[in-house]
C-alpha cells in the first residue's frame, strides 16, 4: 500500500485530453514540497483518451524511477500510484459519465490526505493559486479555504458578458437564498479544507457545486478566501449548458429546504420574519431575471428564431409567473393552491408589477428632470419601486401584516 498523503488533490475529468498532463506538471512544480501529496484524477470515461494518456503517464514515470503499479481498489476503476516521489498520480476510471460532486466524492473517498483541494482540468483555475490556499489552510487547519473571483484581487477573464452575468445572479441566489454572507463566491469550484469537515456532513444531492452544499451543512465552520482570476479554459470544451443551470436551481431549492429544517421554529420577533420575508422577495426577484434573460437568449439565438420583442414578451411573462409562485410557495408560504384564489393572486400580483414598473418610470422621469444623474436616479427609481412591490404584494396579494 501506498504511503499516507498529506494533501489530496482531487481533479474530474471529462474529455481533458488537451489539458490535464500540462496541469499535472503545472501542479508538481506548486505544491509544497514538505507535503507528501498525492494527485488524484477521477475520469468518467473520456471518449478523447483522457484515461488512456493519464495510465500512460503513470507507466512510464514507475518504469523510469524503476517502481511498481499499484491498483486502487475498486470493482469499476483501475488506478496507478508511483510511490517513489513526493507528489504521486493516481488514476480512478469510471465507468460512465456522471455529475461532478460523485466525481469528486469519489476521488475524496479514495484519497488518503489529511487535507483536500478539489479543481477543474481546465486551466481556468491556476496552478500558480494552489500554494495560497494550502497556506491558509495551514495556517488555520479547521476551515473551508476558497479561492474567489469576487473579492479584492480577483477577476474573471475571457468570459462574454452574458456569462459573467449569469454567473453573477446566481451567485446572488446562492448568498442571499441560502445565507451564505460568509463568502463572496460560493459557487467556487476551486477550494480546500481539511477531510474531518466533509467526514462530518452527508453529501445528498448532484450537480457541479460541491463547495454549496458544504457551505449549507457545515454551518460554523469559518470560510476564508484567497482571490484569484479565473482564466476561461485554454483549450477542450466547456461543460455549462441549460441543463448544469437547472441541475443548480434544483440544488438550491433542495439546499434551502435542508436550511429550512435545520433551523430554530417558531420565530417570533417581526423584524426577523419581515427581513427574511424581504431576502426571500429579493432573491426570486433575481432568480426572475436570470430565467428573463436566459429565456430570451434561447428564443432568439437558441431553439426558435423569434424576434427579439416577441422573446422579449414570452421571457417577462415567464419570469413573472414564475416570481408568483416562487413567492407564494417559498417566500409567504402560501399552501392555498385553489384555482379561485391562486387565479386572484396571480392577478394582484400581475396588477403590482405593473404597477411596481410605472412608479419605477415615473421617478426616474422626476429624478432626470430634477437635474439628478441617469445612474443614480435609475438606482434610486428601482430602489423605490422594488420596496414598494414587496410591500404592496405582501399585504394585498398574501394578505400579510407589513410587520412580521
Amino acid at each position: 500500500m501506498s504511503e499516507q498523503a498529506d494533501l489530496s488533490v482531487i481533479i474530474p475529468t471529462y474529455n481533458e485530453s488537451e489539458n490535464i498532463l500540462h496541469l499535472i506538471e503545472a501542479l508538481k512544480g506548486k505544491v509544497p514540497d514538505y507535503l507528501l501529496t498525492e494527485i488524484i484524477i477521477v475520469d468518467d470515461n473520456s471518449p478523447d483518451g483522457t484515461g488512456r494518456l493519464i495510465e500512460n503517464y503513470i507507466k512510464n514515470e514507475l518504469s523510469a524511477a524503476g517502481s511498481h503499479i499499484e491498483q486502487l481498489g475498486q470493482e469499476d476503476s483501475k488506478g496507478f500510484t508511483n510511490n517513489s516521489r513526493k507528489c504521486l498520480v493516481k488514476l480512478l476510471r469510471r465507468q460512465n459519465k456522471m455529475d461532478l460532486i460523485s466525481a469528486v466524492l469519489q476521488g475524496i473517498k479514495y484519497s488518503t490526505g489529511h487535507y483536500i483541494l478539489v479543481m477543474d482540468a481546465d486551466f481556468s483555475h491556476p496552478p500558480e493559486s494552489v500554494p495560497s490556499l494550502i497556506n491558509e489552510l495551514i495556517c488555520e487547519p479547521n476551515c473551508i479555504v476558497v479561492a474567489s473571483r469576487y473579492i479584492k484581487g480577483g477577476a474573471i477573464l475571457g468570459w462574454p458578458y452574458r456569462r459573467i452575468v449569469v454567473s453573477s445572479m446566481a451567485v446572488k441566489i446562492a448568498r442571499y437564498g441560502l445565507q451564505l454572507l460568509n463568502t463572496k463566491d460560493p459557487m467556487s469550484g476551486f477550494f480546500a479544507f481539511p477531510r474531518h469537515i466533509i467526514e462530518s456532513i452527508q453529501i445528498n444531492s448532484s450537480g457541479y457545486k460541491l463547495l454549496l452544499e458544504i457551505l449549507v451543512k457545515a454551518r460554523g465552520v469559518r470560510v476564508k478566501e484567497v482571490p484569484y482570476t479565473f482564466v476561461d479554459r485554454r483549450s477542450g470544451t466547456s461543460k455549462i449548458d441549460i441543463s448544469v443551470m437547472l441541475d443548480y436551481l434544483r440544488a438550491v431549492w433542495h439546499l434551502y429546504r435542508y436550511g429550512r429544517k435545520d433551523t430554530h421554529k417558531g420565530e417570533k420577533r417581526g423584524s426577523v420574519l419581515f427581513l427574511s420575508k424581504a431576502a426571500r422577495f429579493y432573491t426570486v426577484g433575481i432568480s426572475g431575471l436570470f430565467l428573463n434573460y436566459v429565456t430570451s437568449i434561447m428564443l432568439t439565438k437558441g431553439i426558435s428564431n423569434f424576434s427579439y420583442i416577441q422573446a422579449s414578451i414570452i421571457a417577462i411573462i415567464l419570469s413573472i409567473t414564475s416570481n408568483f409562485f416562487l413567492n407564494k410557495i417559498w417566500t409567504f408560504e402560501d399552501r392555498n393552491f385553489s384555482s379561485k384564489n391562486t387565479l386572484k393572486q396571480y392577478g394582484m400580483f400581475l396588477g403590482l408589477s405593473t404597477l411596481g414598473a410605472a412608479i419605477q418610470m415615473i421617478l426616474l422621469y422626476s429624478f432626470v428632470q430634477s437635474g439628478f444623474q441617469y445612474t443614480g436616479s435609475l438606482v434610486l427609481a428601482v430602489a423605490a419601486a422594488s420596496v414598494s412591490n414587496f410591500l404592496l404584494n405582501k399585504k394585498w396579494t398574501f394578505r400579510e401584516k407589513i410587520w412580521g
